[in-house]
């Protein structure tokens, strides 16, 4: 039997425990802890990869502290658009949904699109509809909103930018026209990776995207390849950072490219992808599992919002850089 192992994060940037109350980080850390252990429960039952991994995302979904499912953040318009994917390692299939609004648990959706269509990625009011016909369960927009979200959308509104989970709320630099978009100090994408007791992978990652983001924006969260893969010969991999940057590494399935071309480890892997997001700008993390049950967690930010469990069963949940 192989080395059953859990990962999981809920977001990367600049995250300084100078600047978390005890209060909110116990928050914070309890929610990681109960994902982990909802993911666990399955994994050590010899239950599948893929079921950990859904499982998981779904609790990070449910907790509104991470910017996925409820407590997203908000569009230019005051809604939540909605973004999610899951990879299967063993078969290399994978589902995923863009932009679906008042889905409950996107990461549902996207195995749905896995297993019930011939398709990878549905987008939209598409996605919305293939969702009624699989009697997915919606939420009205109530659910998902969160006052912190909801000021976080009107200070970008009144600064005239677009921006990643909690950046740095500085006032809009008007000589430097790329300032519209931040650079992200903290990305609360929201995903689980894992290997289960047959050695097989599986990766899920869910997110709500960019505050006051417009016409139709979609990151890496559900492209694969770029913030989700999953491959048994490698390994399986969620992303978490500046979606634009992780899409122009194919961040992902560049771990997997580099286990499989260069023969490194996980480990090794896992750090010269994060390095080379450093090289081209781009800043954020990602977690990675191999069949051994090896589990990697770099990122080249002040912190990331992280979590994993290996085979003697012990919770680690990390969230600051040391």
């Amino acid at each position: 039997m192989a080395k059953i192992a859990l990962a999981i994060h809920g977001g990367a940037g600049t995250i300084l425990k100078s600047e978390m109350t005890a209060e909110l980080e116990k928050e914070y850390r309890g929610g990681l802890e109960n994902a982990l252990r909802t993911g666990w429960d399955i994994l050590s039952k010899n239950g599948s990869s893929l079921d950990a991994v859904e499982a998981a995302v779904v609790e990070l979904e449910n907790f509104p502290l991470f910017n996925a499912g409820r407590g997203s953040v908000f569009t230019h318009e005051g809604k939540n658009e909605l973004d999610a994917s899951i990879m299967d390692g063993k078969n290399l299939r994978a589902g995923a949904v863009a932009f679906v609004k008042n889905v409950k648990n996107p990461v549902k959706l996207a195995r749905l699109v896995m297993e019930k269509t011939e398709h990878i990625m549905l987008g939209g009011e598409g996605a919305n509809e293939f969702a009624r016909q699989m009697n997915v369960e919606f939420a009205p927009d109530e659910y998902f909103f969160t006052e912190h979200r909801y000021l976080q959308l009107m200070k970008a509104i009144k600064a005239n930018r677009i921006q990643l989970d909690h950046a740095d709320e500085m006032e809009n630099d008007t000589e430097n026209p790329k300032s519209k978009i931040q650079n992200p100090k903290s990305l609360g994408t929201v995903g689980a990776v894992a290997c289960d007791s047959n050695g097989n992978l599986a990766a899920a990652t869910s997110t709500g995207g960019m505050t006051n983001k417009k016409f139709g924006r979609i990151g890496d969260t559900p492209i694969i390849g770029a913030g989700t893969y999953a491959e048994n010969a490698t390994c399986a991999v969620s992303c978490t950072g500046h979606g634009e940057f992780f899409m122009l590494g194919a961040t992902a399935f560049d771990v997997s490219a580099r286990m499989k071309y260069k023969n490194l480890s996980l480990e090794e892997a896992a750090q010269e992808t994060i390095n080379y997001q450093t090289e081209i700008g781009g800043e954020g993390g990602l977690i990675a599992v191999d069949k051994l049950g090896n589990i990697a967690l770099p990122f080249n930010s002040d912190g990331m919002y992280r979590g994993f469990i290996q085979a003697d069963g012990m919770i680690t949940i990390s969230i600051y850089r040391n």
